[in-house]
């Protein structure tokens, strides 16, 4: 071995402390890299499998009422692959508890032996034709705990139909399960799927030969003509009363999965470079200081014959080091957390097939990035090697000016300074580039500390916005069908209400130009009492007598202002296409609708006096009694959507938790080797001190003294930082079903910065030991590292 590699090796050993914490931010760096690029990538192909095997639709269109006929005609257009219907509709579901509202989505299979959208049977049989019996969607079925052979009940039309389960099932389109796009969050014990013969659905569901779902698989090699083949289908479909479109992109489940394994990308990314360049920052100021401590042994090695080269080598390979041990411990240990984090992705998903590969191209790309990282920081913090000479360097290097710092000419305060604090200060003050990273350091394990505490707390004052403030009511009730709004007097018959008021919500596309949506348009009275509307500004805007108001992700997805021109292209097949104003831009967290008033609505589809629901305030039993009625689809209250937010609460502090680790061990990290390396520039200055009649002790509390202030100057650095990253992060994990508002309540600013004090004295206290194993009296005869 070279006596320069030996002797490297001995540096790691004086320095192991700092070698390993950095080691630690690089293993970190690479495992996150890694471990989430393999997750999303294996989720990613998982469900990719599954759609496959499963033959997943590109195009779902729901009708009015269509007969198999002009099912079939569909075929005839160029790149449609197979289409087929189905019956498919909410019912509510008999259960013990008749205070408890369960909704069951009915689907009926059709015949063909090849199925567009097949189940995916995971215990018991296929279905039997004519017989009383149903598959049930996996989620729902351990979600209520049922067995099979188990008999349940869903109420349709009046009547109950007892039907046996007979088997257990995946889904392609509810792989993540949700009722629809205004549920806030999945709740599988409340809402499900069952599968029957499309006999029984056509009789209990009244669809006596015919379907109001069509399902269209495309050609792999017409793919990208997908929007023009839509065109022509809805045109075909026009006479049927086409109620909705849906590309495969836009399905509820298909768009959830994909910005799942999108964040995962985003996240692999963002926290490894975070993590390599605090590391890369750490080594340059360490690789500084042991060049520095170490100038008249590199006049040394100079003098005996060795370049310029060799010796920046020699430096540049401590920081090699610590990336090569951090990138393969990385490598190694991302191999069994991406299996875990994919196994768990995948049964909390419920996708029933894993497709597990190890994808090599990113430990390259890991050990070429930390490669990078590494070797830059250390050419650059070594770099001054090469400005030593061999004979300046026998001699002691002459000490820093030591000028008056700008406080010291304030009297009046630096008077009333003690001693021990004037130290503090003037050494902050005199080593501004160690101190700034400091600052910076600290900023940043702050800020990183505020995002999950931030997200942990965001759920409660999006709730209370949504529904404390946007919208009052306490149930919003949904028919099944269109109904006269003398149906809201009689629902104010059968319940005891405080104030009901009719709604009418109906799917439009929306369409400016090129760019269109499919969404729903909300009718509601002129005067509503229970939306209350804001500009994302927050100034208050009251519904349009003509007009309509969008909510800001709709408006920001069709890139229209207020005052644009929208088209509004009905789905009844006997009514044109109308355009409307756009007379506001709301705000609005969950979902992306539009609003206007429920009598310009009813213009536009050309119908009096139609609503589709109501809303109410009560404090009745509302769903109790209105269990029975006919004709109501579901009953949506508030209280049901803050349960669902508590038993999400539990993911969300766990994963917030691990997000709390990083910045945990990243402030460490921080502080414990700047804190070393402040240590070791001043061996002379403590050495000096100790003389002076200081203890250990006294020497200990004036470096904790200088941490503390560094401290507070960064957890004031750290607040804007905090709330950029939680800008930054909503901007990110907002979709077109539910946007995120940065509302940072003083509680959770307080909890960071008593999060960050925990992180920075842990790190402190680590640093004892170096302050008791100091030798004064050799650190006074020695400037050799």
């Amino acid at each position: 071995m070279k006596k320069l590699d030996v002797r490297l090796l001995r540096s790691i050993k004086n320095s192991k402390g700092q070698f390993i914490s950095i080691s630690v931010i690089i293993v970190l760096a690479l495992t996150i890299y890694v471990s989430f690029n393999m997750v999303a990538d294996n989720l990613n192909n998982s469900i990719l499998y599954y759609y496959d095997t499963t033959n997943f639709g590109h195009i779902f269109v729901e009708v009015s009422k269509i007969p198999k006929a002009a099912i079939e005609r569909l075929h005839t257009i160029e790149g449609v692959e197979m289409a087929q219907g189905r019956i498919s509709a909410d019912v509510p579901l008999r259960v013990e508890d008749p205070k408890e509202k369960v909704m069951v989505r009915v689907v009926s299979l059709p015949k063909e032996e090849n199925l567009i959208n097949d189940l995916y049977v995971i215990e018991g049989d296929d279905l039997k034709d004519g017989l009383r019996s149903t598959l049930v969607l996996q989620q729902f079925f351990d979600a209520r705990g049922m067995q099979l052979e188990d008999t349940i009940t869903p109420y349709i039309g009046g009547t109950e139909y007892p039907l046996s389960v007979i088997g257990v099932v995946g889904s392609p389109e509810y792989i993540y399960l949700m009722e629809n796009e205004q549920t806030l969050l999945p709740a599988p014990e409340k809402f499900g799927v069952i599968y029957v013969t499309e006999e029984f659905a056509q009789s209990a569901l009244g669809y006596q030969g015919s379907y109001n779902e069509v399902l269209i698989k495309i050609e792999d090699r017409y793919i990208n003509k997908i929007d023009s083949i839509v065109d022509e289908i809805e045109d075909e479909l026009d006479r049927y009363g086409v109620r909705r479109t849906v590309r495969r992109e836009d399905q509820l489940s298909h768009s959830m999965m994909m910005q799942e394994v999108e964040s995962l990308d985003t996240m692999s990314t963002s926290i490894t470079l975070l993590f390599l360049i605090v590391a890369a920052v750490i080594i340059n100021i360490m690789l500084s200081r042991i060049v520095r401590n170490d100038r008249m042994y590199i006049g040394v090695m100079k003098a005996l014959g060795y370049s310029n080269f060799s010796i920046l080598g020699h430096y540049t390979k401590y920081s090699i080091l610590i990336g090569l041990v951090g990138s393969i411990i990385g490598i190694i240990l991302s191999i069994p957390l991406s299996s875990v984090l994919t196994s768990l992705y995948i049964i909390y998903m419920n996708i029933p097939m894993l497709k597990m590969e190890i994808y090599y191209i990113y430990f390259i790309y890991g050990i070429l990035l930390t490669s990078i990282f590494c070797i830059l920081s250390g050419l650059i913090g070594a770099r001054s090697v090469l400005k030593i000479l061999p004979a300046d360097s026998m001699k002691p290097e002459a000490p820093k000016v030591g000028k008056r710092i700008w406080l010291e000419k304030v009297k009046f305060i630096w008077n009333k300074i003690s001693f021990s604090w004037k130290m503090v200060i003037r050494n902050i003050l005199r080593t501004k580039r160690r101190s700034v990273f400091l600052v910076l350091g600290i900023a940043l394990t702050y800020g990183i500390t505020m995002v999950p505490v931030f997200m942990t707390s965001i759920w409660d004052s999006l709730f209370t916005l949504q529904y404390g403030e946007f919208q009052t009511m306490d149930y919003s009730i949904d028919f099944a069908s269109p109904m006269n709004d003398n149906a809201i007097r009689e629902l104010s018959h059968i319940i005891d209400v405080s104030y009901i008021e009719p709604k009418s919500e109906i799917p439009f596309e929306l369409k400016r130009g090129w760019r269109k949506k499919t969404a729903s348009v909300i009718g509601l009275s002129r005067d509503t009492k229970l939306y209350n509307f804001k500009s994302p500004s927050g100034v208050e805007i009251k519904l349009p007598g003509n007009g309509i108001i969008l909510s800001e992700i709709l408006a920001e997805s069709l890139e229209v202002k207020i005052g644009d021109k929208i088209l509004l292209k009905n789905f009844m097949s006997d009514r044109e296409d109308t355009s409307v104003e756009v007379k506001g831009i709301i705000e609005q967290y969950f979902g992306s609708n539009a609003y206007m008033d429920i009598e310009m609505m009813n213009d536009i589809l050309g119908e009096k006096g139609m609503i589709t629901g109501a809303l109410i305030n009560s404090e009745d039993e509302v769903i109790t009694r209105l269990q029975d009625v006919k004709n109501i689809r579901q009953i949506q209250s508030v209280e049901d959507m803050k349960n669902s937010i508590l038993e999400f609460m539990d993911m969300i502090i766990y994963s917030m938790g691990v997000m709390m680790l990083f910045g945990g061990i990243l402030g460490f990290a921080i502080v414990y080797n700047i804190t070393i390396i402040s240590i070791s520039e001043r061996t002379m200055e403590f050495s000096s001190l100790r003389v002076m009649g200081f203890d250990k002790k006294e020497i200990y509390k004036l470096v904790s003294r200088e941490n503390g202030l560094m401290t507070l100057f960064g957890i004031v650095l750290g607040v804007p930082i905090g709330y950029g990253m939680c800008v930054g992060i909503v901007s990110a994990v907002s979709t077109d079903l539910f946007s995120i508002p940065v509302i940072i309540k003083p509680s959770s600013y307080i909890i960071t910065a008593v999060a960050t004090i925990i992180f920075v004295t842990i790190a402190q206290l680590a640093t004892i030991r170096k302050i008791h194993n100091l030798n004064f009296i050799d650190a006074l005869k020695s400037r050799v590292s």
